[in-house]
């Protein structure tokens, strides 16, 4: 796997600064049972609203389950499809739009979750994996593909695996791969005190 660090003002922490969203995955290596309880285990652990943790996570493994990995590709965007079908493990990250403990909205379902996903992803970096999540999939097709009930939130796929050499890519995946990474200016999106005139 090629290396793109985040280029940081200041140093951040090693897993944090390597994680990013690759494409090349081996389509050849599978995600262990262990490397797969360490990746739930870091999503379980995540804080959440009240400590209900609403996320939902369903595990597509292309080794010990085809079809199922098989009808979550089918419901990626045509151009996730066309990398994703490399990655061992598609996982939908979903949640349930209520708490637990009294049956009220939770209205913190989505950013609970993506805390939660953010902890598996940091995991998978921690043990070499490479995690790509997507917008690009159809809810409807996933929904109906696995009966997901309609109380149910999804909010992104996943495609988990190891990394591969970067010619495993068509020419288009390689000029985005090798791509530099950026982000906005910190001023732009932190601010100290005060909110900004403009923005």
């Amino acid at each position: 796997m090629i290396q793109k660090p985040a280029d940081t003002e200041q140093p951040i922490e090693k897993t944090l600064a390597e994680r990013w969203s690759g494409r090349a995955f081996d389509i050849n290596v599978p995600v262990s049972d262990d490397q797969l309880i360490a990746l739930t285990e870091a999503a379980r652990w995540a804080p959440s609203c009240f400590g209900d943790a609403p996320w939902r996570y369903l595990i597509c493994n292309k080794f010990t389950n085809e079809p199922a990995w098989q009808k979550a590709l089918d419901a990626l965007a045509p151009g996730n499809q066309e990398w994703a079908q490399n990655a061992p493990i598609l996982i939908l990250a979903a949640s349930v739009d209520t708490f637990s403990q009294n049956d009220k909205p939770n209205s913190w379902s989505g950013y609970d979750t993506g805390a939660a996903s953010i902890s598996l992803c940091l995991q998978a970096t921690a043990m070499g994996l490479m995690s790509h999540q997507m917008g690009g999939f159809d809810a409807d097709k996933m929904r109906q593909s696995f009966a997901i009930p309609k109380n149910i939130q999804m909010w992104a796929m996943m495609a988990i695996g190891h990394p591969a050499p970067l010619d495993s890519l068509n020419e288009e995946q390689m000029e985005r791969e090798l791509k530099e990474r950026s982000r906005r200016p910190l001023e732009q999106q932190f601010f100290h005190g005060e909110w900004p005139s403009q923005g």
